[in-house]
């Protein structure tokens, strides 16, 4: 999917959510441990209920990587289902050179090698841009570089003072340099609202990836007020609270009815911003 068709899909959704598909077979209705691969019957009631909610869907890979190889079929049967009108992101976090990002690329970029063509992964880019630019091969694919994260750890690197500014702020300035606004987003954690201003500094038109909002206690106000661009700029992601809204039969229902709460949010932000 192209910056511009991204750009379409929220205009014309009124939305820029992501639903996370971070899907815990433990956690899933009972029900559907009677279907041949639970995890994919689960992701797909999901997909159907939210589908003209949101722009994009977001798989964690660690959840399908512990099922071993029915979790990678599981994986591959959702990304072959998300609709081609929503961004399909792997959020892979993976962070290696040469060869080995290579194959990683290859895992979730290549169809005909793996099965998978996600339009997106998440990087982190600790190791350089010998980590980032094997993904950047593959033409028409978003990296989405860990900038600053929610995490309590996030103290521990990313706000180191570099002496030109803190090192979340060198990651970005230097991700910039590898590949444009078509190519590159940056994930910012929903509950650093008030540090998204110093972010558009660096990064005016980079669309930022957004986890945190609602279970982790970010608020979308504050991400649309620092963060939000004229072609709106952010994927706000919601996972548990969307996908775990009910564990009865009527799971797809209560997640539908979650999405729409935070997709008419999103329309009041956009309309708010004139994006739409």
């Amino acid at each position: 999917m192209s910056r511009a068709q991204l750009i379409d899909q929220i205009k014309l959704k009124k939305s820029f959510l992501c639903v996370g598909l971070d899907t815990n077979i433990e956690k899933i209705p009972g029900f559907l441990k009677e279907y041949p691969d639970p995890v994919f019957e689960f992701n797909k009631r999901i997909i159907d209920a939210t589908k003209d909610l949101c722009i994009a869907y977001k798989p964690n890979a660690a959840f399908y990587e512990a099922r071993g190889v029915k979790g990678l079929l599981s994986l591959i049967a959702t990304e072959q289902y998300i609709p081609k009108d929503c961004l399909s992101i792997i959020d892979a976090k993976r962070g290696d050179i040469g060869n080995t990002s290579d194959n990683y690329a290859r895992a979730f970029f290549d169809k005909e090698a793996s099965g998978m063509d996600f339009d997106a992964i998440t990087v982190t880019p600790y190791m350089g841009n010998d980590s980032v630019t094997p993904y950047l091969k593959y033409d028409g694919k978003w990296v989405i570089i860990l900038a600053l994260t929610s995490s309590v750890g996030s103290k521990d690197f990313q706000y180191l003072n570099t002496g030109d500014g803190y090192l979340y702020e060198t990651v970005i300035k230097k991700a910039n340099s590898w590949a444009g606004t078509d190519r590159i987003m940056y994930v910012v954690g929903a509950t650093k609202s008030t540090e998204f201003t110093d972010i558009r500094k660096h990064a005016p038109d980079n669309f930022l990836l957004v986890p945190g909002v609602g279970a982790q206690g970010g608020s979308l106000q504050d991400v649309c007020q620092y963060g939000m661009t004229k072609d709106c700029g952010l994927i706000v992601n919601s996972s548990r609270g969307i996908i775990y809204a009910s564990s009865g039969k009527d799971f797809a229902e209560a997640a539908r009815a979650e999405a729409f709460k935070l997709q008419q949010q999103m329309q009041q932000e956009l309309e708010k911003a004139g994006v739409v």
